[in-house]
């Protein structure tokens, strides 16, 4: 599992860079060559969102007491992320555009971005949650399980206190 996570850790860093490097040449650009490598850039975005819902996904199958290192660095990931599309947004918009209308697509991006992570947030929880639930069943006593199932559960408990 680590293996495939720092794969796709591997994999998160060199797209990064390369769109890094992209998104200094988009200002320089004109004409078509602008759309071009704009139109360029936002697939390697896409492909870098994927990337992470991978590593979120490789997150969620290590067991919760190793979660922790890797839900750090999946935090330090997503800063990253939302870094480089704030500055594509601006440097797509050049020198020559509104700077307010930057700032609320940025901010109208923030806001959808932070009802994303706030979702998958509460998800993640639930899902632990559930998931110590289940373990916890798993682990009960095999005698009360069958009892209980079998509805002598309090019967068997009656017994057991009368006996003493």
């Amino acid at each position: 599992m680590s293996s495939d996570f720092e794969g796709y850790e591997q994999d998160f860093a060199v797209l990064t860079a390369e769109i890094t490097n992209r998104i200094g040449k988009v200002p320089k650009l004109l004409g078509d060559e602008k759309k071009q490598m704009v139109s360029n850039v936002e697939k390697q975005l896409e492909e870098a969102r994927e990337l992470l819902e991978q590593m979120e996904l490789e997150v969620r199958e290590i067991p919760p007491q190793s979660r922790g290192m890797y839900s750090s660095r999946m935090r330090s990931y997503k800063q990253e992320m939302e870094k480089l599309e704030a500055d594509f947004v601006a440097g797509t918009l050049g020198p020559d555009s509104n700077w307010n209308h930057a700032m609320g697509r940025k901010n109208q991006y923030a806001r959808i971005d932070h009802d994303l992570s706030k979702a998958k947030h509460e998800l993640h929880e639930r899902l632990e949650l559930l998931e110590g639930a289940i373990l916890s069943k798993k682990n009960s006593s095999p005698t009360n399980t069958y009892f209980a199932e079998d509805n002598n559960f309090w019967s068997f408990h009656m017994d057991t206190a009368q006996n003493k």
